[in-house]
This record gives C-alpha cells, sequence and structure tokens, in this order.
C-alpha cells in the first residue's frame, strides 16, 4: 500500500469522527443545557439520560452481535442508519420547542442511537485496517476529540447569547456531512496489504475458517479479566457522566455559565488529542491492560478534586486529568479488544464496553439528578468518588488476577 492511500483512508475515518464528534458535543456535552431550556429539572434529566443509556446498553450487544454474524447489516450500514435517524429527530425538535413529552421522546432517541454507534465506528476502523486499508486509528479518534474540543469552545457562548436552538441546527449540519462520508466510505475488495499488528492471525488460515462467533455465555467463559473489568468500567462512568452530564451545575455552583461550560468542554477535550493520536506509540511500552488501570486511577483523582473545588481554576484543574483518563480509556480499550478476542468477537467486545459506559451513565443519571433536587453538588460529588474508588479496585483485580482470555 503506498502512503498516499493510507493517508486517503486516514483522512475519510478522520472526518467521519469529526463529525460525529461534533455531533457528539452538541447532544451530550448540552444535553442538560437544551433540556433545562425546554422546561425540564434536574430528576427528569437525569430520568431522560437514564432512559436513553438503558435502551442503548441493552441495544449495543445485540446490534454488534447481529454484524458479527456477517448479512445485510453491516458496521458502515448502521452507521448511515443511525445518522438518518438523528438527523430526523434532530429536524423534529426544531419545530415542537416546550413540548415536554415529544421532547422527552425524540431526544432519548437521538441521545441513545448516537451513543449505540459509537462502537461501531470504532469497529469500522478495525475492519477496514484487516482488510489492508491502513488507517490511523489514534489520529483520526484524536482529531474527533479535537472536534468535540473547538465545538464547545464556540457553541457555549453561541448558547449564551442565542439561546439552545443552535445546537439543533449544529447538529443537523454535521449528520448532513456524516451522511455523505459515510456512503462514499465503500471498502474495497482490497486495499492492500493487511497491517499485521492490527491482525494478529494468519489471514490465509482465518479465510479457510467459518466465523464462530461466541455467544454471552462463551464470550464470558473466554474473556474472564475483561467481562469483570466492564464492572470497573461501570464504576469509572458513573462519575464520569455524573460531571459531564451536569457540569453544567457545577459550573453554576462555581460562578460560572454556558461560556466556562464551553471552556471547560474545549480543555479536557483537547487534551485527549494528543494521547490518542501518539497512542501506537505509548502502547510499545506500556501494554493496553494497564494502560486502563491507568485511566481508572486518573477517573477518580478527576472528581476527587472536584470535592474541593472553590473556583473555575480548581474546575479546569480537575478537567485536565482528561489527558489520562478518558484519553487513554477509549484507545486503550479499542486496542485491548483488538488484540485479545478473536476476530469475529471484536464488534461484540467493542458494544460491551460501549454498553459498561452507558449502563455507568444510567446510575449516574438517575442519582446525580435526585441528589441535585434533594441535596447539594457535593453530595453528589462524594457519591461519585466513592463509586468510582470501589471502579478501581475491582479493575486492578480484573487485570492482575485473572487470565486475560481462556481457550
Amino acid at each position: 500500500m503506498t502512503d498516499k492511500v493510507s493517508v486517503n483512508w486516514t483522512v475519510r475515518y478522520t472526518l467521519l469522527n469529526v463529525a460525529y464528534f461534533a455531533a457528539f458535543c452538541t447532544v451530550h456535552a448540552y444535553a442538560a443545557v437544551f433540556l433545562y431550556a425546554n422546561g425540564f429539572n434536574n430528576t427528569e434529566v437525569g430520568v431522560l439520560l437514564a432512559l436513553a443509556n438503558i435502551v442503548s446498553a441493552v441495544l449495543q450487544p445485540v446490534i454488534a452481535g447481529v454484524i458479527d454474524k456477517g448479512g445485510f447489516l453491516t458496521n458502515r450500514r448502521f452507521i448511515l442508519l443511525s445518522v438518518m435517524v438523528i438527523l430526523c429527530g434532530s429536524l423534529i425538535l426544531m419545530f415542537v420547542p416546550g413540548k415536554k413529552a415529544v421532547i422527552f421522546l425524540v431526544y432519548a432517541l437521538i441521545y441513545m442511537i448516537q451513543f449505540a454507534y459509537q462502537p461501531v465506528m470504532t469497529a469500522l476502523c478495525f475492519e477496514y485496517r484487516k482488510a489492508g486499508c491502513n488507517i490511523f486509528y489514534g489520529l483520526a479518534r484524536g482529531l474527533g476529540s479535537a472536534s468535540f474540543a473547538v465545538t464547545s469552545m464556540f457553541i457555549g457562548g453561541i448558547v449564551e447569547r442565542n439561546g439552545v436552538s443552535i445546537l439543533l441546527w449544529m447538529n443537523i449540519a454535521t449528520m448532513v456531512i456524516s451522511a455523505l462520508i459515510a456512503f462514499t466510505f465503500i471498502k474495497p475488495a482490497r486495499c492492500g496489504m493487511a497491517d499485521p499488528e492490527v491482525t494478529g492471525v494468519d489471514l490465509a488460515k482465518l479465510a479457510e475458517e467459518k466465523p464462530k462467533a461466541h455467544n454471552l455465555a462463551g464470550f464470558v467463559r473466554t474473556y474472564p479479566a475483561f467481562v469483570l473489568f466492564l464492572v470497573g468500567v461501570v464504576c469509572f462512568f458513573f462519575a464520569h457522566n455524573m460531571i459531564n452530564d451536569f457540569m453544567i451545575q457545577i459550573i453554576r455552583n462555581l460562578g460560572g455559565g454556558e461560556t466556562e461550560l464551553g471552556y471547560s468542554n474545549f480543555l479536557q477535550a483537547i487534551l485527549e488529542l494528543p494521547v490518542m493520536a501518539l497512542i501506537a506509540i505509548v502502547l510499545k511500552k506500556i501494554s493496553s491492560s494497564k494502560l486502563l488501570l491507568i485511566s481508572g486511577v486518573a477517573f477518580l483523582v478527576k472528581i476527587l478534586i472536584l470535592i474541593f473545588a472553590k473556583s473555575m481554576p480548581v474546575m479546569y484543574l480537575s478537567q485536565s486529568f482528561q489527558l489520562f483518563a478518558y484519553a487513554v480509556f477509549i484507545p486503550a480499550g479499542a486496542y485491548y479488544v483488538s488484540t485479545t478476542m478473536d476476530e469475529y468477537d471484536q464488534v461484540k467486545g467493542q458494544a460491551f464496553i460501549t454498553s459498561a459506559i452507558t449502563i455507568g451513565g444510567v446510575f449516574s443519571n438517575l442519582i446525580s439528578g435526585m441528589i441535585l433536587d434533594h441535596s447539594n453538588i457535593t453530595t453528589m460529588l462524594i457519591t461519585g468518588s466513592a463509586v468510582c474508588a470501589a471502579g478501581v479496585i475491582i479493575a486492578f483485580y480484573a487485570m492482575l488476577k485473572l487470565p486475560h482470555r481462556r481457550a
């Protein structure tokens, strides 16, 4: 494969990530802002986001199982379908301001679908890499985070001045771009020589074998460390989602507003770029399993700092730990799945990670909303810290004491 072709695939996959994470910013990072503006209280916001996360967590492994079996539903086609659903939902929301029942259903659907196709985006990259289309995953994913950062940097002030409708316009624009890229992102019969670092298998032998994806029980038996680690992931993202989904309340408690929300999201997202872009180099020195443990500790430090925050600079200090938390977790998790699991379990593996993330969000949304309506920010953050600390203990036991795979 020529360098020119490698760059071509990387650029196209990067654009897909850039569009995805710009939309992710408008839907997820500003979910509470949008819903508060439409008359929702803290508990209602928590219930809506929890419901969306529950459905997403259930759907992701199901979708992955269908894709793993082969047939009409491929990674690329599912992404296209998801983009069209989000686009239509965003258009509907443009015409129903203040109608809480409709907004509840449509926004929950958009939020859920956007989470559901995130692991498929990752699986798409590794599918194409295994076919020989050399895509630099870390760089593309890092630039996706940069897109989130830049979007958040500017959108916060615009929302503060012009209202939340700009979030919908932004989402519609990015979904149109996503649809165009995904529609033309067609895998040729042969891109070039497959990347041996990604495949880790004898392709000739693989071509002769029938796909044998594990069912759920077989998956649990085969990858014991990963399955227990997922419990830790739920705990990590209980704390992570607590901060992200109710960040506007934390910031208002510190004297800020939507503009500071934009700056805060920009900081944590832009710090993801260097780590994700250089993750392949880091992985040559530190294994993906150890990187996942490092990320868990960073999630804990990040929320602990917020307990003692009295001003926005301390908030920004907390957000800077994104460099070692989410920025490390996402690519390390993708590489762990790619190098540990069988070819036909990998979409499922990616989906289970995202399911664990969304399950963490379910509990976080429900509990955080109720705590805020009946207590205060500090109580919420102490609760999140305790859960995250339990997750760190579970993760260390899983990765250091259990086998990563059994025959």
